[in-house]
């Protein structure tokens, strides 16, 4: 049976739809459809993906969700970064902006709700993951990634730093290569994303409309546990051949990333990720991207990991939206997305210029709190 919401009829870039299942239970399907932006998420689609989940929660009928969107080349690209640029220049001064507030706020809410979902959810990572489309990816109970698969965290180019959980899911990667990838923004493919812990289950891109009827088709029960379970089995059954799986350059990279990133402070991380002089394009590129991206968000993927290192996923969501505020008050995110995305001239001005330019006091701004009552106090922590 179909289901046909409000924000559907008014946006039509998020499909919601309930499949009947055997012995009255249903298959929740979510379906990102903005392919021209590939899937980058607006406000509107960040509260019809949310207002689903919660209800789907309540229904017992709904055995499982899979999130998901309309084509193969992306799942999501990330947020609207160009419209929440817009709202910082028509507002400049005002902070916190009101719509980079309430952006980021019901970003963050969904993220964490994704990642505390009783019932069992499936993410289909196939194509490009970037920024907010790892968001939703990173915390669900079930990842699902493709040949296609194309995942980055790439916010140092401009100018704002790994959120939607960055800080909690990259200081949990293998050893100091959530570091890394936080820096460098450097992309990974389907193997890294296992290895990393990103990914569960490898599965070929065009299989995924069998996957879904062979959901559409299992045997649900009441229990979330036993539907977990049953989901498992499932994906499994369905997985690609290992010899399918591209190499890993962050699991090949691996002793080359530790040696890199080893120093004890930032500065030196920066210099030896920039004096690299070996044979992988992988890494050049990589230290490429470090070296031409802001400095601001250096010193910002440094003290994140400093900061939430004992924290709880709730106070991580919390302290990433102080942060993330602060950013769009801040030149740099501004001036980022303007030469990236907006202008494309890929020459951003970036104040301060140099890592050495960041001071303490500087890097203390991102951190102030811009409100007397948090928005995600009420989050379970």
């Amino acid at each position: 049976m179909a289901e046909t919401t409000v924000a559907e009829t008014l946006l039509e870039t998020v499909k919601l739809e309930e499949r009947d299942c055997p012995g009255g239970m249903k298959l929740g399907v979510i379906t990102l459809d903005a392919p021209k932006s590939l899937h980058a998420l607006t406000l509107d689609m960040i509260r019809a993906i949310d207002g689903a989940l919660v209800r789907w929660a309540a229904d017992d009928a709904i055995a499982c969700v899979v999130l998901q969107s309309s084509t193969d080349k992306a799942f999501c690209a990330g947020g609207d970064v160009r419209s929440l640029r817009s709202a910082v220049v028509e507002q400049p001064g005002v902070v916190p902006n009101p719509q980079a507030l309430a952006f980021f706020a019901e970003e963050y809410r969904l993220d964490h709700r994704i990642h505390t979902y009783a019932k069992p959810l499936l993410v289909w990572g196939g194509g490009i993951v970037m920024g907010g489309g790892l968001g939703l990816m990173a915390g669900a109970s079930h990842r699902v990634v493709t040949e296609s698969t194309r995942i980055a965290m790439p916010e140092i180019t401009i100018g704002l730093f790994p959120d939607v959980g960055g800080s909690w899911f990259l200081g949990r990667m293998p050893g100091r290569s959530g570091l890394f990838l936080g820096l460098t923004g450097a992309p990974m493919n389907a193997a890294d994303a296992l290895f990393a812990g990103l990914g569960d289950y490898f599965l070929r891109q065009e299989e995924r409309a069998m996957v879904l009827d062979a959901l559409a088709l299992a045997q649900w029960q009441a229990s979330p546990l036993a539907n977990h379970q049953q989901l498992s089995r499932l994906l499994r059954g369905f997985s690609a051949p290992t010899p399918m799986l591209p190499v890993s350059e962050v699991r090949a990279n691996f002793d080359a990333i530790a040696a890199l990133t080893q120093a004890p402070t930032l500065p030196e991380v920066v210099a030896a990720i920039a004096a690299y002089d070996g044979d992988s394009a992988w890494l050049q590129k990589a230290a490429h991207t470090l070296g031409k991206g802001a400095p601001s968000s250096a010193a910002l993927v440094w003290a994140m990991r400093e900061r939430t290192l004992h924290m709880s996923l709730a106070q991580v969501f919390q302290l990433e939206l102080i942060v993330a505020v602060q950013c769009c008050a801040h030149a740099d995110f501004s001036e980022g997305v303007r030469a990236l995305l907006i202008d494309k001239d890929n020459a951003p001005q970036w104040q301060p210029a140099s890592l050495a330019d960041v001071s303490s006091a500087y890097l203390d701004e991102y951190f102030a709190a811009p409100w007397t009552q948090h928005p995600l106090a009420d989050l379970p922590i």
